[in-house]
C-alpha cells in the first residue's frame, strides 16, 4: 500500500451502534491498522448527538478480537481515560474543543501520568482557532506525563490554517505530524486533495472520518466517506521521496537565495527612508500615520497584485507587517 511507511487512522466520527462499527471495521481492516470512533462526544449543541458513552468501549474491543486493528477514541476527562485504558483501548485522542483548554489539558496530562496503564499514544488536535503556541504547550503538558505524543492539524473552522503547523512542525520536528482532512475541509470531496497535500508536505500520515452509510451517520455526515471511497483515494496518493537535491534543484535554491537577498536589502532599504520620514514628520509636529496614504498605497498594491494574478491576501499581509514596522521606526 502507499501508506507502507505512513501512519493511517480512519474510523466513523462516532460510535453509533454496534453493527454500525464492526461493519466500517472490517471495510477498513484490509488497508487501514489503527480504527477510531468517537465514545464521548464534545459537541456545540445539547441537541446534538453527544456519543454513546462507555457502552461503545465494549465494541471496540470486538473490533479488535475479530479485525486485529488497533482502536482509538476521543478522551475530554480523567474519567474517559480512566475506562478507555481499561477496555483496552490503544490510542486516545484530545479534540479541538478539549485542546483550546490548557487547565482542561493539563488535568488530561495529569491523568496519565498517574496511570499505571499508557495508551501507545496520544493524538493532540490544534485548537480551534489559530494558536501554534497553545498546540505546542499541549504537546508539551503531555510529554511530561511520559507518553508518546503525535498531532493532529485538523484547520480552523474548516481553514486549513497551514501556517500553524508548520510552525510546530518546525519548533518539534520529532512529533509525528497527521492530517485530519475530514475536519479541516467539512466536505468528504475536498478529503483526496488535502490528504494529496500533507503527502507533499511530507505529513507523517492521515487520520480520517469513515462511516459504511455516511449519508446516515448521526454527526458529521457531510465530511465522512465509505471505507471504498477511502481505499481508493489511499491507493492514489502519491509519496515524495526525500533525497539530495540534483543540479537543478540547487540552481533553483540558488535563485532563489540570490532574490531573497535583494529583498531583505530593499526591506532595510525601506526602513532607513522610514526613519527619515519619521523626522521630517517630527520637525513639522505631524502625526506619524497617515491614513488616507496607507489606503492608497493598499488599494495601488491589491490592484497589483490582480494585475500579477496574485492572492490578494498575501500582498495585503506583506504590506501590512512592512507598514506596521515602518511605523514604529517613526515614533
Amino acid at each position: 500500500m502507499p501508506l507502507a511507511n505512513k501512519i493511517l487512522i480512519a474510523g466513523p466520527c462516532a460510535a453509533e451502534t454496534e453493527q454500525q462499527v464492526l461493519e466500517t471495521a472490517q471495510a477498513l481492516a484490509s488497508f487501514c491498522p489503527i480504527f477510531r470512533a468517537g465514545i464521548w462526544k464534545p459537541r456545540t449543541s445539547p441537541d446534538s448527538f453527544q456519543g454513546i458513552g462507555a457502552e461503545g468501549l465494549g465494541w471496540l474491543q470486538h473490533v479488535k478480537e475479530q479485525t486485529g486493528m488497533l482502536t482509538a477514541t476521543e478522551v475530554a476527562t480523567p474519567e474517559h481515560i480512566r475506562l478507555a485504558l481499561e477496555a483496552g483501548v490503544d490510542y486516545l485522542w484530545i479534540g479541538a474543543r478539549t485542546a483550546a483548554n490548557p487547565i482542561q489539558v493539563q488535568l488530561l496530562a495529569d491523568a496519565l501520568a498517574q496511570s499505571a496503564i499508557k495508551p501507545k499514544a496520544v493524538l493532540i488536535k490544534n485548537p480551534v482557532n489559530e494558536d501554534a503556541a497553545l498546540w505546542i504547550g499541549n504537546i508539551e503538558r503531555l510529554l511530561q506525563a511520559s507518553v508518546e505524543v503525535m498531532a493532529v492539524h485538523r484547520g480552523c473552522n474548516h481553514r486549513p490554517c497551514w501556517a500553524m503547523a508548520f510552525e510546530v512542525k518546525r519548533r518539534m520536528p520529532h512529533i509525528p505530524l497527521l492530517l485530519d482532512p475530514s475536519h479541516m475541509s467539512g466536505d468528504a470531496g475536498l478529503i483526496a486533495s488535502l490528504s494529496q497535500q500533507a503527502m507533499d508536505l511530507d505529513y507523517d500520515g492521515l487520520m480520517i472520518e469513515s462511516h459504511c452509510s455516511p449519508m446516515e451517520a448521526l454527526s458529521d455526515a457531510k465530511q465522512q466517506i465509505t471505507p471504498v471511497a477511502l481505499q481508493a483515494i489511499i491507493s492514489h496518493l502519491v509519496l515524495r521521496h526525500a533525497s539530495s537535491p540534483d543540479s537543478t534543484l540547487l540552481a533553483l535554491r540558488q535563485q532563489i537565495d540570490e532574490i531573497d537577498d535583494e529583498l531583505w536589502n530593499l526591506i532595510a532599504r525601506r526602513m532607513h527612508i522610514a526613519q527619515q520620514i519619521g523626522d521630517y514628520k517630527r520637525s513639522l509636529q505631524m502625526p506619524v500615520l497617515q491614513v488616507s496614504r496607507y489606503d492608497a498605497i493598499l488599494q495601488k498594491r491589491k490592484q497589483w497584485a490582480r494585475d500579477n494574478r496574485l492572492s490578494e491576501d498575501l500582498v495585503q499581509q506583506i504590506f501590512d507587517v512592512i507598514h506596521k514596522e515602518s511605523v514604529k521606526v517613526q515614533l
